[in-house]
C-alpha cells in the first residue's frame, strides 16, 4: 500500500430510492492519514453516503 495512493476514492456516485436522490455525483479522495466528517442537515443524505 502506498501512501501516494488514495485511501477512499469515488467518482460520481449516485444512490437512489425509487424517486428519491439520496446521493448526487459524489467524488471524493481520502488521503492516508487524513480525518473527513460529514455535516449537513436531517435527510440529506450523509449516513446514507457513510454506508456506500
Amino acid at each position: 500500500m502506498s501512501t501516494s495512493e488514495p485511501a477512499i476514492e469515488t467518482s460520481a456516485v449516485t444512490k437512489e430510492y425509487g424517486d428519491v436522490r439520496a446521493v448526487d455525483s459524489l467524488d471524493l479522495t481520502v488521503k492516508h492519514g487524513e480525518t473527513y466528517g460529514f455535516l449537513g442537515p436531517n435527510g440529506a443524505g450523509k449516513s446514507t453516503t457513510i454506508g456506500l
